[in-house]
């Protein structure tokens, strides 16, 4: 069987390093994939809201603003080429920040322009990363 055609062999895989824990991973259910399991674009869209979420929560309490809450929706747009090959085009975060009682919004919504300056992964990508941030206070 093996690589015989294109729908001979299985896209799922693991990806593991020592002394983490596994992710289970296949191509896109577009490409034979499994839905279960992270894709690689699934993949990049984690870690550009990952690393956005954890440079904001430095600059948050460095500015003395105590989040409560974050949670993202990351949204990604592709193109495919003629050739069949494929990249983004843009990617959206949608965070959505509750801060405590008394904190500062306006500071909460600003340091997300520095979070996205700080994020190594928004700055070694070629297409725009956006961002659309809810600030609440609870």
């Amino acid at each position: 069987m093996g690589t015989s055609g294109y729908r001979s062999y299985g896209r799922q895989h693991e990806i593991s390093a020592d002394g983490k824990a596994t992710i289970a991973a296949s191509s896109d259910p577009v490409f034979r994939g499994d839905r279960a399991r992270w894709n690689p674009e699934e993949l990049l869209l984690a870690a550009l809201s990952s690393c956005h979420q954890l440079a904001y929560l430095h600059l948050c309490a460095d500015a003395g603003i105590v989040v409560v809450d974050y949670v993202d929706h990351a949204e990604g747009w592709m193109a495919e080429t003629p050739a069949g090959a494929g990249h983004f085009t843009r990617v959206v975060l949608h965070p959505k920040v509750t801060v405590a009682a008394g904190g500062d919004v306006a500071k909460a919504l600003e340091l997300h322009h520095g979070a996205h300056a700080l994020c190594f992964i928004a700055n070694s990508v070629n297409f725009p990363v956006e961002n659309e941030a809810e600030i609440g206070v609870g």
